[in-house]
Formats: structure tokens, sequence, C-alpha cells
């Protein structure tokens, strides 16, 4: 299979070159300065490079990570140098070119390929890289293939282990690409940490069509050639300042990127149509930065409605464009953009239509005459980001009378067609393609979600008042408060798998409130004040209080001027929900920084900032009427209520697609429930599926309740056909690989369906176990013997090169069979109102639920639960001791005696200073390896006392210090953590 790779790579008239002498990490350096020097005779030809300059440069090349040598590939004008200190002083400093990005198949630019090069200098941790793909001597792409017989998962989880094992350290700390395969399927993603190595962003190849090219071969002709392999690593990835990553486009953003391109030799305008969620944002910056390849185009401006300019586009272009040749122009005047259109410099422009508007009226009125003819003459090209909202046919024909030599590119992912085209005024644009010109490559949400490139929905069609007739319902229905408590027990109550409660406390997922007007939102925020303080019939349940003792943490956003009638009244409710904002959050918002205040929510809603991984400061639900439903990113948001009727199709789309960006494995499909005219809201669903899925509307859509209940029964019934009851799983000793993987791909299946339903609203647990006759108890027998299933089939496979019978992923990790997470906080708020109540004795109903929580901890974190059993139990036998005393501050004090004792005695075991092992207690960093004040307490060991005390137990010194540390971070992990993680 290597073998046929390399050939396939170095056949025809392919530019690669096989050097299968290449097989060390010093090879590899030795053939890496003879490129160096080949490339930079003007400044090495009288003077090579001595072993000490090598020495340098090496340095130079061993990148801390996979970022920070993106960014140094991004280079000076695109060319990637090392600085050398010459070892003859004589002859001072020079800089090498390495590089080029643009220098593609010739010229300076060479590319080669080694397999099986070993790294890693410990002898117990050497590994062989499979293939290997230099561009001037540096590897650049690393392929790791696994036969048919197993699934290309198990090469990309090779290359995780890899990496977690540093093996992509010096000359391989270049890597910008993996490649995994098993020949029938092919993935490739980005280099990172293996921390950050998300298999669901592993992307398949599809050609210009969208037609997938999986086949290793294939995706080795398509991707891996050159200039192809050249350009993807040098020219279609993106660096993310803000995130620290490297992004690698995915192949339909290339497309659109060469389609553009093509359109602009022939002097042609046009649009993309790539779906809401598939990446537009950073398509169209790479678009607008890639035009200026084209000699014939002096300047290319990105065109963005001011409000997306002080929101998500801005933050995204200034990360992006940290290490590119991108001006934002954030200003207020029209100076800076002046500037930088009439300079003689080739760059991008990023700036409003607003801005572009009023220079445009300067012109006119006379001003800036000096740069009128530079400027009106341009050639450029006009890139438009959300190309419907940022600029209107009006506003467009203006620009396009005065900018005589320009072209505009269109970005939408819901283009208007003739069947939902604008009203006519005049002779202008109805329709995207009118506007901007013909559709240069498109794809739909049925390629992206086939692609994986984003989610599915799942739209359930709910109603309050079942047995009427749809034009039976009066408007004013929907605004009685019962139909509004009815909504509200659906998201409150119903709705804790949607909102991935599952998945424990600071990993939960949100979800958006739309609803028709701002009075109704303002509504719908006091009733779910109400319904918090207990002031309605509608109560919060237990099973949501125990996972989420604050749930719902609600907020609400409008804008104050949207109902001119009502402004000063909205200003005045906004005051108000501002301080429930800030009471929640620690900040200090107020009218006069209204502006303020909706980044704060818009980025506390996103979670993009590690900050806000944390209960403390995330939001559950958000109230809008339509701010957040077109143009916001959210990946964490899961789920859209709508009690409101249906809007045009386009503007559907672009709601729908606020829920279904890929996230964590937990979430399977964007989430839309409707609470009105079910029949006629579906209606409209269908039609603008169908008009923006290209008729593919059930490739987009997740099954019906009825379907997906239809499809577990008979996983049920594939299962117990296997094995009729736990007691009867196919014995581990005597069955054969074959019948074991039948049976965990039978429970695989079961599994996955069984999580699926659980979603739905018509789901009812009890119903639905009597329905398919087992027991809650039965699936988790189930379960466990299916784990042993699993690790007998690991040890077997360690040794089984052979075909596969029953191809599966042995790492799928169970869905349905989860227990929900108890929140500590609510068993301490539960023992507080015991013990403060007026009654003399605890009930035993009230005792039991207390034990049974506290059981349910226990399976989770037992040392918390344990310290809170502690508590309870003297609580109980002293109840007038604890009256009036903060069941809080107890559990507090003695997490914080447990801590200190496991300190004292870990520091006394090893003779180590206490108070030095409490500052490195107190400052974990989780995941990291080394920890601060590490030198400080090594310098206070006491080796002559730790050897008195163990006697001929004693380690020496070295193994010591090793057995030392590892000893304090297992007391932090085991016993610390899981104290501290309440």
């Amino acid at each position: 299979m290597e073998d046929e790779l390399i050939r396939h790579l170095t056949s025809g008239e392919s530019q690669w070159v096989y050097r299968p002498e290449l097989n060390s990490e010093e090879l590899l350096w030795s053939n890496f300065f003879a490129k160096l020097e080949a490339n930079n005779v003007r400044h090495l030809a009288d003077h090579p490079l001595t072993d000490q300059e090598k020495h340098q440069i090496r340095n130079q090349l061993n990148f801390v990570n996979f970022y920070e040598a993106a960014k140094w590939l991004a280079g000076e004008n695109g060319i990637a140098k090392v600085q050398v200190q010459r070892e003859d002083a004589s002859l001072g400093t020079i800089r090498l070119e390495v590089i080029w990005r643009h220098n593609v198949a010739g010229g300076k630019s060479s590319y080669e390929v080694v397999n099986q090069v070993v790294t890693g200098g410990d002898a117990a941790r050497q590994r062989r890289g499979d293939v290997t793909l230099l561009i001037n001597g540096l590897p650049m792409i690393q392929i790791e293939l696994k036969s048919r017989s197993h699934p290309y998962m198990d090469a990309f989880r090779q290359i995780r282990k890899y990496e977690q094992e540093g093996q992509f350290k010096g000359i391989f700390s270049s890597i910008q690409m993996f490649v995994v395969s098993n020949i029938t399927e092919t993935r490739y993603i980005a280099a990172a940490k293996e921390t950050k190595l998300n298999d669901r962003f592993l992307t398949k190849w599809v050609d210009k069509h969208n037609q997938a090219q999986p086949h290793l071969f294939d995706f080795a002709r398509e991707v891996l050639s050159i200039p192809m392999a050249h350009q993807l690593v040098m020219q279609y990835s993106v660096i993310d300042d803000d995130k620290k990553a490297l992004i690698l486009l995915r192949p339909y953003q290339i497309h659109a990127i060469e389609a553009i391109r093509e359109a602009s030799r022939l002097r042609q305008s046009g649009y993309i149509w790539h779906t809401t969620g598939s990446g537009k944002t950073l398509t169209s910056y790479k678009v607008a930065r890639n035009l200026l390849q084209i000699p014939s185009i002096e300047k290319t401006i990105f065109v963005i409605d001011r409000t997306d300019l002080d929101q998500q586009t801005t933050a995204a272009f200034l990360s992006y464009a940290e290490n590119d040749m991108v001006d934002i122009d954030q200003t207020d005047d029209t100076q800076h953009l002046l500037k930088n259109l009439s300079s003689e410099d080739r760059r991008v422009v990023v700036t409003t239509i607003q801005k572009l508007n009023t220079l445009l009226r300067q012109f006119e009125e006379g001003l800036h005459e000096k740069f009128h003819q530079r400027v009106k003459n341009l050639n450029l090209a006009f890139v438009v980001d959300e190309c419907h909202r940022a600029v209107t046919p009006e506003r467009q024909r203006i620009l396009e009378q005065f900018f005589v030599n320009s072209l505009w590119y269109g970005f939408t992912g819901t283009p208007i067609f003739k069947e939902n085209k604008r009203e006519q005024k005049g002779d202008l644009a109805q329709t995207t393609e009118e506007q901007y010109g013909p559709c240069l490559h498109e794809y739909t949400v049925k390629e992206a979600i086939h692609d994986r490139a984003v989610l599915g929905f799942q739209v359930e069609y709910q109603t309050t008042m079942p047995g009427w007739a749809e034009d039976e319902i009066e408007d004013e229905f929907y605004d009685d408060e019962r139909h509004m408590l009815m909504v509200l027990d659906a998201i409150l109550n119903k709705s804790k798998r949607k909102l991935g409660f599952q998945n424990g406390v600071g990993k939960t997922y949100e979800g958006l409130l739309t609803v028709k007007s701002i009075a109704r939102a303002q509504a719908y925020y006091d009733l779910i004040q109400e319904v918090k303080a207990g002031q309605k019939s509608l109560t919060i349940s237990e099973s949501v209080k125990k996972v989420l003792p604050d749930f719902p943490k609600v907020a609400i956003t409008y804008s104050v001027t949207e109902n001119d009638e009502s402004s000063f009244a909205n200003q005045d409710y906004m005051s108000k929900s501002l301080e429930d904002y800030n009471a929640m959050f620690g900040t200090h918002f107020t009218l006069a920084t209204l502006g303020s205040y909706n980044t704060d929510l818009n980025e506390r809603l996103a979670r993009k900032k590690d900050k806000y991984a944390f209960r403390e400061e995330q939001l559950d639900l958000v109230i809008v009427v339509d701010r957040l439903l077109t143009g916001f990113d959210a990946p964490c948001l899961s789920t859209i209520f709508m009690d409101r009727q249906p809007m045009k199709p386009q503007h559907i789309i672009q709601a729908f697609s606020r829920t279904n960006r890929l996230f964590d494995e937990g979430k399977k499909f964007g989430q839309i429930v409707t609470f009105q005219t079910p029949e006629c809201f579906k209606e409209k669903v269908d039609e603008a599926l169908s008009l923006y899925s290209n008729g593919g509307e059930f490739a987009v859509l997740a099954p019906t309740w009825l379907e997906e209940k239809a499809k577990f029964k008979e996983k049920v019934q594939q299962l117990l056909a296997i094995a009729p009851s736990p007691e009867m799983t196919p014995d581990l000793d005597a069955s054969s690989d074959a019948e074991l993987k039948r049976f965990a791909k039978a429970f695989q299946e079961f599994d996955k369906l069984f999580a699926s339903v659980q979603v739905y609203a018509d789901y009812e647990q009890e119903d639905m176990l009597k329905e398919i006759g087992l027991s809650l108890e039965d699936i988790e027998n189930f379960s466990g013997q299916y784990q042993n299933v699993i690790e007998e089939l690991r040890r077997r496979r360690k040794d089984d090169e052979g075909i596969e019978d029953t191809p599966f992923d042995i790492e799928y990790e169970l869905e349905s069979v989860r227990t929900d997470e108890i929140n500590y906080h609510y068993i301490i708020s539960l023992i507080q109102n015991l013990i403060d109540s007026k009654n003399q004795v605890i009930p035993d109903k009230e005792k039991k639920m207390v034990d049974n929580y506290i059981a349910d901890l226990d399976k989770t974190n037992p040392k918390l639960s344990q310290l809170i059993s502690k508590i309870w139990q003297e609580a109980q036998t002293n109840t007038q001791d604890y009256k009036g005393q903060s069941i809080a501050h107890k559990l507090d004090e003695m997490i914080d005696l447990t801590i200190r004792e496991q300190v004292v005695s870990t520091a006394r075991d090893w003779c180590v200073g206490e108070d030095e092992l409490q500052f490195i207690v107190d400052n974990y960093r989780v995941g990291k390896d080394k920890q601060i004040g590490e030198k400080a307490l090594v310098d206070t060991y006491d080796y002559t006392s730790y050897k008195e005390n163990k006697g001929d137990q004693a380690l020496n010194k070295l193994k010591y210090k090793k057995a030392l540390k590892e000893d304090y971070m297992n007391m932090i992990a085991e016993e610390i953590l899981p104290l501290r993680g309440r």
C-alpha cells in the first residue's frame, strides 16, 4: 500500500521525487541544508554554513507547536526566512530564504517523498512514520496508512498518539497537514496538538461538483499532486491568531476561490452559494486575499455591514489578518479608507458600505480632488460577505457607477431566487443573480451535511392546542399565558437532552427563544423570572434542578429603537434586564453601554473564549425577536424554540442554521421546536428546504419521531436476536472474533438509536421501556457485557491483522447509558432546607431522597460524596447544632482541611516543604506537565531525612526526584481535583 502510494506520487507528470535513503532525522537535516545552500548561493557561495551556524538554524526551525511553524511559513511577503549570525563576525548577519509561498511547481521549490523515517531519540519510544512529503527539504505533510481491514480512524488515533509522545519535534515540527487513510476512505486535517486534534474536523475531499473522492489514490491525484499540495499548505491555509491554530480550507472553499479567480481573469462578476455555517467568512477572506495574486487587480475591498463590523466578523478578520497583508479599516472617518485606496501597494481593505457611501459623497462635493481619478479608475474586486444584508441593489448601483473598473463577488447561504424574489423597484435587481451575476460555485446544506461540514436539522412541530383546526386559532390565543406556560414547560422541563444535560455542568448546550415582537419577548422574560421564583403553577422539575440548580440562566436582547412608539418603555425594560444580567455575571452594563452588553452577550453565547467554559459564566437561554438569527456563530447553541409564525424561506434557513454548527460528539442535529400552526409551519419549512437544498430536503432533516422510534425498535429486535438477555451475550472465551464483533456492532447501533429517541419531545422513558420489553437495569447490564466484549477484542486485536468480517469502531463511546451528573449544590441546598425546616425530625421520605442523591453523586465523584455524606450523617444526628449554620460553608471548611491533610502527608512522606507543595496544589494547571513552583519545591527536599525514614526502601537521588513528582501529581489528580472540581 505504501509503495503503491509512492508510485502514484512520483509517476506521470508529478514533480515528487522519492528519496528512500533519507530514513533518519539527521539525514533529513543534511538534505535540508543542501537545499538551503543551493537556494542561497548569493549569500553562501564563498562561505558555506558552519556546524555552529547550522545549529542556529536547527534551533529556529524547532517550533514549539504547529501554529508557530505556520506563522513562520507565512513569512515576509510570502517568503519564509531564517536569520544566521555568521561565526566569522566580519560576515555579519544574513537572512536565508527557505520556502516561497507563491513559487509553486518550479524555480526554487523542490518536492520529495520519504517513508519509514525513524523519529524519537529514546529507543523505547522510537517510531517510524509511514509517508512524509517534503517541500524544500522540510516535512509539510504526514501520511499515516492502515490496511483495508482497519478503519481509517486507527490511522488518526496513531497520529494523535505520536503527537502526544512528542514525535513531531525538530525537523518534523514544521508539518502543516496530516492525512489518514485505509485506501478506501481518506481524510485530511490541519496539524495541531493532540488535545486539539478533533476527529469531527477530518475532511473528505470532493471535486468541484461536490462528488466525493475518498479513495487514497484519487485523493493523491487530486490533492497531493503538485501544484495542489503546495497550494493547500501554503496558500489555502489560514492562521487563526485568536485560537492559536492553523486552519486548512475545506474542498468547497478551495473550489470557490478557484472559481472566482477564473471569473476574475475573464472580467466576470458572480456569487458563491455556500450554505450558512460552512465557513463563508473564512472563504471570502481567502478570496479577498488570493485575488491580489492576479496582476490586473490592484485592490480588493471586503465589504461588510456596520453592525457586523462591531461583532464576530471583525473578530474573525483581525484574527486571520494578524499574519497577513490585510488592512481592516475600523476608523470612524474616511481618511484611512481614502489613504488605503489611493496608495500604490496592493492589499485587502476591509470596510463598511456606509463608509464607502460617505467617501463617494465627499467626492461629489469636490473634496479629495487630488485622489478622485486615481480612486475612480482603480481595478477593484469587491468581495461581499452576507451579500444581501451588506449591500442593497441601490447602493451597489451607485458604487458601480463610480468604480468603473470593478468586479463584484457576493457570498450568501440563502440566495434570492425567482421563487422568493424581492418586490419590484424600478429596474433594480430582484434576485441574487441579477444583482451579482451567475452562481460560480454552490455548496448547499445537503452537501454540507453529507460532508459533515454542518449538522442536519431535527424539527419538531408542537402545538399547545391539540384538536383545534389551525384556521380556528386566532393570533391572540398565542398571547394567552396558558399557551406561554406550556411553551416554557417544553423548554424548561422537557428539553434536558436537547440542551445537553447529560454532558454535565459547564458542558450543557444553549437555546434561543424567538418570538414575534419585543413586547412578547419581554413577557416571556418576566414569566420565566416568575416561574423561577415559584410564583406560577409551572415549576422547574427536580430532575432539572439536580443537574443545574440555577437553570435557566436567561437573557434578552433587542434593539431599543426597533419599535419607535414604545422605544422609551423598551429602554426602561432593558435597564431592568441589564440589572439582572449584571447581578448574574458581575458586569456593569447600562443603556449607555448597550453595544458593549450585546458584544458581551454574543461572546458569552458563542463560548469561544476559555473563560466561558465554566458554568458561572454561561447562559442557558436568550430571548430574541430577530437579533442573532442571521450571521451569528455559536457552536454550543443546540436548539431554537420558535413561538411565532413561519418567516420567509431565506429567513427560516438562516434561523435554523444558528443551531447546526459542529460542536461535540453529543450534538447530532440542530434542534428546532415550533409552537404555532404546526401544519402551516411544516409546509413552509419544506418549501424553504426544497429551495435551499436543491430538492435534497430529505437528506437535510432528521427522521420524524415515529420513523426514529420504528428504527429503534428494529435495532432492539436485532440485538435481542443475538443476545436475548444480558446473561446470554457471547461467551468471551468460547466465541470467535466474528461473533463478538456481531454483538458489539448490534449493541452500538442499539445505543445510537436509544440516545437519539431520547431527544424527541414525545419520548417517555417508562412507556418506551415497556414497549421494548427491557428495563434500565437490563440495558445497563447489556452495556457492561458490551464493555467486556470490547476489552476482549482489544486484547485479541494486538496480534490480529486479518480481514475484518464485521467492520465496526472499537473506540465507539456509548451515548445512551449515562447517568445525569448530580450537582453537589443541589444536594447541599436540600440538606440546608431540611435542617432549617421547623420539623424537629427529618421525615424518612426526605432522608431517603438525600441518600439517593448522594449515592448518585458517588458514581461520578466518590471523594466529594464521602464528605457530603459525613456532613449529612452529622446533621441528622445533631440537627439542633446545625440549625442556622451554612452547610455550604461547613463543606468548604471540610474540603480545605482534607486537602491540607493530603498536602502535609505527601510533603512529610517525601521530606519536602509543605508550603511549597501547597503552592503547587493551589496553582495547579490541568493538562500541563510543568507546574508553577516546582523548582522551589525541589529546592526544599531533604534527601538525607528521606533516606533515614525509608531505610532500604529509599530510592536513589535520580529516581527520588522523578517519583516525587509522579506521587504529588497523582495525589492532585486523584485526591484534590475531585474536591475542587465540584
